[in-house]
Parts: structure tokens; C-alpha cells; sequence
């Protein structure tokens, strides 16, 4: 294949994986927003351990028509990956429920900075002066048309900080795992998503009730409320997967930078569906600074140098003999 058309076809690719994301979690988050809100639903932890439930039936059914090939994931990892993954849903909730939605807002923000954090830690990616300004930019401009009253208690505060830590640890260990084991989206989620499941359907019920005060199994399930779940649950699968695809193909860092485009739609579709009510000129105009970060910062990385993963190579006998240590910088493909 020519290189022209490889890098088309990656570029389509990519696109694609994106579109995918985008469509599945703005799906998700306003069939869930109706079904919570609308009808009272307030389960999310059990919720979404039938989320990964359903997840878990979709590898198995793929394992059976011969679309996942058996892969290899260490149980130490798995445990793992569960604890920090089960830690950030839990987490996330915890923090909404002790904290103003605005501090919530930017607690979910602070995601960002700790994955560049752990990229150059654990990594060892440098990130250009654009790279770095884009994404402030994109953090700026989310912040404007999100963060509105901001309270914080110290129990909060440690919520949130749990919840940032552990949803950036489980992002950054999913393309880790990728990587380490060669192990493709269907494959990861064939070995996480059963044990995810296990886990949430137990803990849910529990958590469920210390943040609300009600109980899942005597709650009313009337047609549309099971509807709803059931929809809830179909498009989940989508969007598990395509989380998995679309830290794979790039970073967990691109992922939530590139992710705050979720919330631009999720809020222009609020307003549209919704009503215009909190539509102002500082929402517009944080929605525009969002989407021109975004814009840079998808340019500023996919340029030599804007975002580098420097790798040190051993020096060989014949290298040793001259006394040369060499060393290279590899560009990251991952925007």
C-alpha cells in the first residue's frame, strides 16, 4: 500500500473511532440524563455494572462468532485495572454528591493535567509550548461555559481528588495494557468488562443506597424506566468500546482533551432539547475558546515535536567499543 494511502487510511480510521466516541457517549449521557432526572432513576454504580454486563455478553457472543482471539492478561493487572476503574466510577459519584456542580466541574478538569503528568513520568513524552498552550486553552474555555458556583468542604475535596487520580490512573492503564500485552479493544474489554460487571453489580446496590438513600431492588420500574435502561444499556457497549478504541489509536491524554467536545454537544443539545435557559455570552463564548483549543491542539501535536515519546537506546558492543551512547527521539504516531 502506498504511503499516501496508509496515512489516508489511518486519518479515516481515526476519524472514524473518534465519530464513534462522540456519538456513543452524547447518546449515552442524554438517554441517562432523561432516565435519571425524568424518571428518577438514580442508581449510576449499578447502572453501570449493567452496563458492563451487557458488555461482557457483546466479547462473548464476539469469542463465539471467532472475532476475539485468546489473549493473555495477567491476574495482578486485571485487579488492578478493576480497582482504579470501580475507585473512579465510585469516586465521580461520590464527588457530584459532596461537592458543588462547579467544583465538581473542575475537579473533572484536573483529569488533564495528571495524565500529562503521568505521560512524562511513566512515558516520557514532551509536549511543545502549542501543545501545552492548546490544551490550557481547551481547559479555559471548558471551564467558562461549565463552572458556574464553587464550594468545596474537605470531604470533597478528598472525593474529588480520589476521583481525578483514580479516572486518570485507569485511562493511562488501558493504553498501557494495549501496549504491554498487544492486546486489542475486544480483548481488553473481553477480560476487564466481565470483572467489572461482578464487582459493580455487588458494590452498586450498596453504593447506591450510602448516596442516595434509596434502594435499587424496591424502586418502581415502570415500562419506559426499563426502556430506557435496556437503551441505556446498548449504547454503553458502544461507548466501552470505543473508549478502549480511541486510547488505543491515540493517548488517554488526546482522549480527554479531544473528549471535552462531548460536553460542547451535550450542552448545545441541553439547550436545544432543553431549553435556552443558562445560555449566555460567557457559555458561548467558553464554547468557542473549547472547540478552538481543541482545534490547535490537534495540529500542534500531530507536528514533529509537539508531542514526543524520547526513548534511550542501549549502547551495543560496537558502540560500547567506541565509546558512543546513543540516544533518539521517537515521535509519538498517537495524536
Amino acid at each position: 500500500m502506498a504511503p499516501g494511502s496508509k496515512a489516508e487510511r489511518k486519518a479515516a480510521l481515526d476519524a472514524g473511532s473518534w465519530m464513534f466516541n462522540v456519538v456513543t457517549s452524547v447518546g449515552i449521557i442524554m438517554v441517562n440524563k432523561a432516565l435519571m432526572a425524568t424518571h428518577g432513576f438514580s442508581f449510576a454504580t449499578t447502572l453501570t455494572g449493567l452496563h458492563f454486563a451487557t458488555t461482557t455478553l457483546m466479547t462473548l457472543v464476539m469469542k463465539w462468532l471467532g472475532y476475539i482471539q485468546p489473549s493473555y492478561l495477567p491476574f495482578p493487572e486485571l485487579v488492578k485495572f478493576v480497582f482504579f476503574a470501580n475507585l473512579s466510577i465510585v469516586g465521580m459519584n461520590v464527588s457530584l454528591m459532596w461537592n458543588s456542580v462547579g467544583f465538581y466541574q473542575i475537579a473533572k478538569l484536573c483529569i488533564i493535567p495528571v495524565l500529562c503528568f503521568l505521560e512524562i513520568l511513566f512515558d516520557k513524552v514532551r509536549y511543545s509550548r502549542d501543545t501545552k498552550l492548546s490544551i490550557m486553552l481547551v481547559l479555559i474555555g471548558v471551564a467558562v461555559c461549565t463552572v458556574t458556583d464553587v464550594s468545596v468542604n474537605s470531604q470533597g475535596l478528598i472525593a474529588a481528588i480520589i476521583a481525578v487520580w483514580s479516572t486518570a490512573l485507569q485511562q493511562h492503564y488501558v493504553h498501557y495494557l494495549q501496549r504491554k500485552y498487544s492486546l486489542g479493544s475486544f480483548n481488553l474489554l473481553g477480560h476487564t468488562a466481565p470483572a467489572q460487571a461482578v464487582s459493580l453489580l455487588i458494590l452498586g446496590p450498596f453504593a447506591d443506597f450510602w448516596l442516595t438513600n434509596k434502594r435499587v431492588d424496591i424502586f418502581n420500574y415502570t415500562t419506559i424506566v426499563t426502556f430506557f435502561i435496556v437503551l441505556s444499556c446498548i449504547i454503553a457497549v458502544g461507548t466501552n468500546l470505543s473508549q478502549f478504541i480511541c486510547i488505543g489509536r491515540f493517548t488517554a491524554v488526546s482522549f480527554q482533551v479531544l473528549g471535552h467536545m462531548k460536553t460542547i454537544l451535550v450542552l448545545t443539545l441541553g439547550f436545544i432539547f432543553f431549553g435556552k435557559e443558562g445560555l449566555n455570552f460567557h457559555v458561548a463564548l467558553g464554547m468557542i475558546l473549547a472547540v478552538i483549543g481543541m482545534i490547535w491542539y490537534g495540529n500542534a501535536s500531530s507536528k514533529p515535536g509537539g508531542k514526543e515519546r524520547q526513548v534511550y537506546s542501549l549502547p551495543s558492543e560496537k558502540t560500547q567499543k567506541h565509546g558512543i551512547l546513543s540516544s533518539q527521539s521517537e515521535l509519538d504516531q498517537k495524536v
